[in-house]
């Protein structure tokens, strides 16, 4: 019995011995997975870095390339369009304008109704409608007529008599989200159909020619006053409401940025001629392309699996279209270090599965146990019961990705307040010559629009923060971000407004402002 007694316990020492061994190298296997996670967080964390000195470098890239996109065509990734717009709001109008804004499936058409009083705007209607399905690849004639029936529709239901009863022609802004090369404030043809749209004989055609003969086939008395893009509506709009404003940035679904540009800096339009001295340029700053950008392994795979490779390049760093699926794509790879992120029905390789949003309402989950992440992760992605340490490692990724994209956005800000030399080193406040005074930064105002900037407060709070650090505490305080709300139509009916034959005295004024602005 001894042996026997003997023999058990060694036999149960060994099992023992076993069993923690495997224990042992279990806990072992599944540190080295932790570490190899936190090693693909760690180098996403360095190719990410935004140092200020790394953001200056942007700075100088964005100004360089401005000032060769507007010394010839294809001299810079950035298109450097003209918009012929050089008379802006000023505050002074008044009347009932009219907008359109076509910039999907949907369109808009609004009434504003202006005071004349500076950010008077004494009350406005929106209608909004679908593009029928069929019209999105009929005629030119089909989808303009309709456009226009839809106009004379709410024209019609205005409850002011006496605006009714008026022979006085009807000013409108024309707000059309693709691609078109302008020829004047009001003229411009039509590149290329994108987002669904594929009528071909719109194609080469000045789509606010095709809104006019619609308009007049149905008997309106309507004029394109001006056809704009987004984009420098929110420039308009930031204008009406401040006279200090001298660019535009859009940070949502995408981005671009326009600004007041001196027409004697247009080198590639030699001889130009503006009645202010100055122009609106449209950026198409999405483009913009610099090796001092911060890219990544993910940027690149993004970018070769996009339709539009090699394009676009800004914008798939810092819009709202992309930031979730860089995130994504970061997750992808650490599930291919961990079991944590494994699941037989995970989603994690389906592109665009994690949109933006739901990218922002995990990087600001201030639960305890972190349950938004959890129940997206479980939802969105079909990853359950991830733990909390791993759903810190995902807010993380989170955060890394986003606060890139706002510190960059941050930097070609600044990037084209150094083009029109409002980066600190100006010497002209108000639109005024100090010549007695010491020279001292201007007060400065950039208009913002857009979801990325103005509902996820962590992205706002990034970007603010680069701007300070990049500029200084100092001039910074100078420079501000004003949010707009709608510029693709209050503001295309406040540019109608100033480029409206009734107001041709009351924006003289804001041509000299407009010239004095561009004398730096």
């Amino acid at each position: 019995m001894g042996r026997l007694g003997l023999g058990l316990a060694v036999g149960c020492a060994v099992a023992a011995c076993i069993v923690a061994a495997a224990m042992v190298g279990k806990r072992a296997r599944a540190r080295r997975k932790w570490n190899k996670m936190v090693k693909v967080l760690e180098e996403l964390e360095e190719s990410c870095a935004t140092p200020v000195g790394r953001l200056k470098q942007v700075v100088d890239a964005m100004a360089v390339e401005m000032h060769a996109g507007l010394a010839s065509e294809g001299g810079s990734k950035l298109k450097m369009l003209l918009t012929y717009v050089d008379k802006l709001p000023n505050g002074s109008e008044k009347g009932t304008y009219y907008a359109l804004d076509l910039g999907g499936t949907n369109f808009r058409v609004l009434r504003v109704h202006l005071g004349g009083q500076r950010s008077a705007i004494l009350g406005q209607d929106i209608e909004r409608q679908p593009i029928p399905q069929h019209l999105m690849t009929s005629t030119s004639k089909d989808l303009f007529d309709f456009i226009a029936s839809s106009l004379k529709d709410f024209i019609e239901k205005e409850g002011n008599v006496l605006e009714q009863a008026s022979p006085r022609r009807r000013e409108l802004g024309f707000t059309f989200s693709f691609p078109v090369k302008q020829s004047s404030v009001s003229s411009g043809v039509l590149m290329k159909w994108t987002k669904g749209f594929a009528i071909e004989d719109t194609i080469g055609k000045d789509v606010s020619e095709c809104l006019q003969l619609a308009m007049s086939r149905k008997g309106l008395n309507v004029r394109v006053a001006a056809l704009i893009n987004d984009t420098v509506g929110t420039l308009a709009l930031g204008h009406y409401n401040d006279e200090d404003t001298v660019a535009a940035v859009i940070i949502g679904t995408g981005t671009n940025a326009c600004y007041l540009e001196r027409a004697d800096a247009i080198i590639k339009c030699q001889g130009l001629l503006t009645t202010s001295g100055g122009m609106v340029v449209n950026m198409e700053w999405g483009n913009f392309w610099s090796s001092h950008l911060p890219r990544t392994s993910y940027d690149n795979d993004l970018d070769v699996a996009s339709p539009n490779p090699n394009n676009q390049g800004f914008e798939k760093m810092i819009s709202g279209m992309y930031l979730g699926d860089i995130v994504r794509r970061v997750l992808l790879r650490m599930s291919e270090e961990s079991d944590d992120f494994r699941s037989s029905s995970s989603k994690l390789a389906i592109p665009f599965v994690l949109r933006t949003p739901l990218m922002a309402a995990m990087h600001e989950d201030d639960s305890p146990d972190l349950s938004e992440v959890a129940k997206i992760l479980g939802e969105v992605l079909e990853l359950p019961d991830v733990p909390v340490k791993v759903r810190k490692l995902v807010v993380k990724v989170c955060d890394v990705i986003t606060r890139r994209a706002a510190r960059l956005a941050a930097a070609g800000i600044v990037g084209i307040l150094k083009k029109i030399g409002r980066d600190g080193d100006g010497g002209i406040a108000s639109g005024k010559f100090w010549s007695e005074r010491p020279s001292r930064m201007r007060r400065t105002v950039v208009a913002i629009e857009g979801g990325l900037y103005t509902s996820y407060t962590l992205f706002r709070e990034y970007l603010n923060e680069a701007m300070t650090e990049i500029l200084g505490e100092e001039v910074s305080s100078n420079v501000i971000l004003r949010v707009m709300e709608d510029g693709s139509g209050t503001g295309a009916a406040l540019i109608a407004a100033a480029n409206s034959p009734s107001e041709a005295d009351s924006v003289q004024h804001t041509r000299l402002e407009i010239e004095s602005k561009m004398l730096i």
